[in-house]
This record gives C-alpha cells, structure tokens and sequence, in this order.
C-alpha cells in the first residue's frame, strides 16, 4: 500500500463510534447479556469478592495480571460490573477498531472507488462509510449475534486475535521503523491482552497471526532489509515481550505451595474429565480404579462431580487416574483410525453442517479473495493470495484436526476459530481492493452475495438468539430464588450438588450484590484450591464432609430432578464407607423445584 495517511481520521473515529454506539443500543434494546457459562460466572465471583468475601486475582483462567487489575477494580468500586464491561469493552471496541480502519482506507484507496475532491462526491464517500460500516453492524447481527450476547470469554479472546490480524495486515505502509511500530501498538496490545484473558485460545491462533506477520513482510518491495528487520522485529519482540512477562507475573502469583499442588490438580482434573471421562463413567474401568486407591463411593463422586466432598480425593488420587487413563484408554486407541474418521469429520465439516453460518462465511471469504486477486490491475502483490491461501489452508488443517483429534471442539472453540481466519481472509480481500483496479461488478457480486449469507441468516440467528435467553430466564429464575434463600439465611453455609446447579447463569449487568456467598457447588473447578479453603474458613469449614454431619448449620441443596434420578444412596454410600452411618432429611424448600437437606448421623458402621 502507498504510504499515505488516512484522511479524516477522527472524523472518522466519530462516525464509527455513532454508528457502532447506535449498534449497541439497539442489541441492548432487544436482548440481555448474559455470561454464557458458569465459567465466567465463577470468575466474576472471584474478581469481585462474591467466592471469598475479598476481590481477588486468583481466578485460574484468566493470567494473574489481568484478574488482578479487574480484581482492583472492583475494590473501588463493588456495585460496577467490571467483568462484563471489560468483555463487552473488549468485544464491540473489536469491532470499532475495524471500523475505524475500514473508513480509513476508504479515503486513501486509490482503486475504482477513490473519492474526489469534489462536494457531491465528498457526500457520496461519507454514504459509502456508512454502507460499510453497516455492513459491519449486519455481520455483528446476522452471524455473530449470539456470541455477542451470550458472553464468552474464550470467544472474545479469538475476537481480538483476530482484529489484531486485521489491523496488523492492513495497517498503512511506512519506511520508518518507528512510525510502524505506533501504528501497530492496538495489535501488539490486542495481542497481550488476549494472552492474558485466554492463554490456549491465544496460542491456538498465533499460527493465524505469524502468518499475517509473514503475509504483510513479504509484500514489501526489499524483505530483508535492516528497516524491515526494524519494523516486524520490534512488533513481534515487543508482543512476545509482553506475553512472556504477563507470563512470568503469572507464575510467581500461583508460586505458592498450595497454589501449585492445586495447578496440578486442576491439570489432572482436565485431562480426566475433558479427554478420558469414560474411565470415570464406564462401569468397566471401576475394578481398575479400585486397585489405583479410588473406591466406589469415590467413583461415584468423581462421576457426579461432587469429589468436593471428599478431602482424600486429592492431587496424587487425581494423578493417578489421569496416567492410567492416558496409557490405557488412550494407548489403546486406534489413532490411525481416529484420524481417518476425524479427517472425514473436518472435510465435511467445512462444507455443511451445523457449523453454518460461520463456515459459509469463510468459504465465501476464500471465494472473495479468489476473484479479487484475478481480475486485480495495478497491484505487484495481485497473484499474492495463491500463496497465501494455501499456507492458510495448511495451517487450518493441522489446527482444526488438532482440536478434533483430542476430542475438544465445542462451538466456542470452532467458532473462534472460524472467526480468526475469517478476519486474515478479509484483511487480505481489503488491501487488495485498496491497492487495485478491481471491476465494479466483482465489487458488487462479492458485496450481494454478503448482503444474502448475513441477510438471510438474521432472523435465524434472531430467533435463536431468542429462544435461547428465553431459556435462560426460565432456568435462572432457581439461581434468582437460591441466591436470595442462602443470603436471607446468612447464618448457614450450603453445599450444592454439582448437576442441579451448573446449568445457571447470569445476567451482565443486573444490579448484583457483590458480597460473599455463603453457598459454593461441591465441585467447581476452584474446589480444593486455596480460595476454596478461604471460602469454607469464613464458616469455620475445614471439611465439607464432616461439616455436613456434624454441623448444625450447614446443608445440602439438591435439586428435585437430581434427587429423582440419582437419589441420595451416593452420599449414604459414600459415608457408609467412612464407618458413618446417615439418614439425609429435608429440612426446607427452595420454590418448587429445589430441597434443602439436612445429613444426620445415625450411628457408625464397621468399615
């Protein structure tokens, strides 16, 4: 690109940020935005004094620094939602960053679209920024819509991967070194801030940024050059600068004995429940686990979830489980077969199915390219994209089979995954229209053939997005009623059984009470952490199990489902196998749909 300035810049910031502003309003006007996941939920908690009574940092999914500052905040002020306007701030400023540099290369094109000086045509430019950046508000509706307001975290971390390769690939040219490097600080920042917001994520995605790295070097006239070297190695010694020291802050915060057993734990905890559940589900693998130490009261409890119960499933119990399962179930794999079925599954994947609307967008963005680079005029990087999309082609292979073969490719991940290539395809698309003579009729085939995928898809995505906070609101309401029965009794602590409340979420920016919550599900992922232990020591817990059968304030909540399907011969069992024997009574309601139980000792049992 010739190195010119964007004109009009804060012009153009303003228009963007009205349009977008507008955007926001409207998608507030019409839907709630939620945390999708108790993950986020569990986070915010943390972050804001509602697990420990103390805002705090040690959240475990986001690195140290970031849940520290977020964490600082919410001391200053509890009543304001931190989290969620850092992740709303973070996803819609995505998106006015693009903006922002889509109208900036609008003025400077100098393709079939380059504005004149003229009035009328000064007019015509300003309608065509607000087309584009409508464009922008469409995609946000018609194929993005509900992760924008069903909040993941994970999701806006590929979300600033991704504009930062945008900005990145599309960022004006210069000669100095100095002058490049300020104009790509949004993507280096972009960058750091999602390392530290989701490390896999990030790093999921940095083979998509090394190759925007890669695609924008090899596009200047000399590549190995002492300025070049200047330019690209100072970003990307800069970006590793601060994903290395985001890193080592993180370290020393979880550097702790306690903190690191608990690392530990949580690892095995994972690789058990997210890639081997069977050994812990199939009733087939319970004589090996015996003989591993684990008994069947403890099987029962790692199966339901509810292992918060017992002290002595602990990070050496976990280990062990985990090894077992990675040489046994997994030695025992057909990996060869497993790739064969998963290379199938990808193939097909990319070319139907339930990943629609995200993979036809990125089919039609190759297919955008395609046409660019052909009947491109005047740009030396025209036949640039063959290249290019074959090594993107490449790298999307080995990430996508990579997800499939571990058996981890939930639609936060896809999805993300299908968002960062489509933002790499269109900063390629723009450069080229920016840098050629292009035809206006490819012009407008690609933008109708836009119109229609987003256009069409928009009262699908509408719908779903409807009937999904629908849900939401039925099911939160018994979240709604638990919350407020545990505060109004404050001088009790309740456990909850993991299955009759994981399902619950929560709305971003309801008025929320930030203060401790004397309840906690019997097994998160921050059960058995020090927080945890920080948790239960305001209630003088020590113990969930023995606290549940000697204390006379603390209870179990079940929900009347759960009670239905699985009983309480779990718990019974469990302390049958302790010498102890109980009865488990219900002691009080929550609404309809939820029992407040008492467990009693009976008696004691010959173990």
């Amino acid at each position: 690109m010739k190195e010119k300035q964007y004109g009009g810049k804060y012009k153009n910031c303003i228009l963007t940020f009205a349009i977008m502003a507008l955007n926001v309003l409207l998608m507030a006007l019409c839907f709630d935005f939620y945390y999708d996941l108790n993950d986020d939920m569990l986070m915010k908690d943390v972050m804001s004094g509602v697990y420990t009574g103390t805002p705090d940092g040690h959240n475990m999914q986001t690195l140290y620094s970031l849940g520290a500052f977020l964490a600082w905040c919410y001391r200053l002020c509890g009543r304001v939602p931190w989290y969620g306007l850092f992740l709303c701030l973070c996803q819609f400023g995505c998106f006015f960053l693009t903006g922002v540099r889509l109208t900036g290369m609008l003025d400077c094109r100098s393709g079939s679209y380059s504005p004149r000086k003229e009035p009328g045509d000064r007019r015509a430019g300003i309608a065509l920024k607000i087309i584009v950046l409508s464009a922008l508000c469409l995609f946000q509706w018609g194929i993005f819509l509900t992760h924008l307001v069903n909040v993941q975290y994970t999701v806006t971390c590929a979300l600033m991967s991704a504009t930062a390769i945008f900005l990145f690939v599309t960022t004006p040219h210069t000669d100095s070194a100095k002058e490049f490097v300020v104009r790509n600080l949004p993507s280096i920042l972009l960058v750091i801030v999602a390392y530290q917001l989701r490390t896999e994520m990030l790093l999921l995605t940095l083979p998509f940024v090394a190759l925007a790295g890669v695609s924008r070097w090899a596009e200047e006239e000399r590549i190995f050059t002492r300025t070049n070297w200047m330019k690209y190695g100072t970003v990307i010694g800069v970006m590793l600068a601060g994903m290395v020291l985001s890193g080592c802050v993180d370290l020393a915060a979880y550097g702790s004995a306690d903190w690191k057993d608990f690392r530990r734990f949580f690892d095995a905890r994972t690789t058990v429940y997210d890639y081997y559940p069977e050994v812990i589900t199939q009733e087939e693998y319970g004589q090996a686990l015996e003989g591993l130490g684990v008994t069947r009261a403890q099987q029962t409890l790692l199966c339901n979830y509810n292992f918060g119960l017992d002290d002595s499933i602990d990070t050496q119990m976990l280990d062990k489980v985990a090894d077992y399962a990675a040489n046994t179930v997994g030695a025992s794999r057909d990996w060869g077969a497993v790739f064969g079925e998963q290379l199938r599954l990808y193939l097909y994947r990319t070319f139907h199915g339930a990943d629609a609307p995200y993979n036809v967008m990125v089919l039609w963005a190759y297919a955008a390219v395609l046409a660019a680079g052909i009947c491109a005029c005047g740009s030396r990087h025209r036949y640039a994209f063959l290249w290019q999309a074959a090594l993107l082609v490449g790298i999307r292979t080995v990430l996508w089979m990579f997800i499939l073969m571990r058996g981890r490719d939930p639609e936060r991940i896809t999805h993300s995954l299908y968002l960062v290539e489509f933002m790499l395809l269109m900063a390629w698309l723009v450069r080229l229209i920016s840098e050629s003579q292009i035809r206006n009729y490819v012009l407008h085939g690609m933008a109708v053939l836009f119109l229609l995928l987003t256009v069409g898809n928009l009262p699908e995505e509408i719908r779903m997005v409807e009937l999904n906070q629908q849900a939401r609101a039925a099911v939160n309401s018994d979240w709604q009623d638990i919350d407020a029965y545990c505060r109004a009794h404050e001088e009790n602590y309740y456990f909850e059984d993991v299955y009759s409340t994981v399902a619950f979420s929560q709305k971003m920016f309801d008025r929320a009470d930030n203060t401790y919550a004397n309840y906690d599900i019997l097994g998160g992922w921050l059960c058995k952490s020090p927080l945890w232990q920080e948790k239960l020591a305001r209630y003088h817990i020590g113990d969930a199990a023995r606290a549940l059968v000697q204390e006379e304030n603390v209870y179990l909540i079940v929900s009347d489902t759960e009670a239905g399907l699985q009983g309480f011969d779990w718990i019974v069992e469990y302390y049958a196998g302790q010498g102890i024997a109980v009865s488990v009574e219900q002691g009080d309601r929550i609404n309809e749909h939820y029992g407040v139980y008492r467990i009693k000792k009976t008696g004691t049992k010959q173990v």
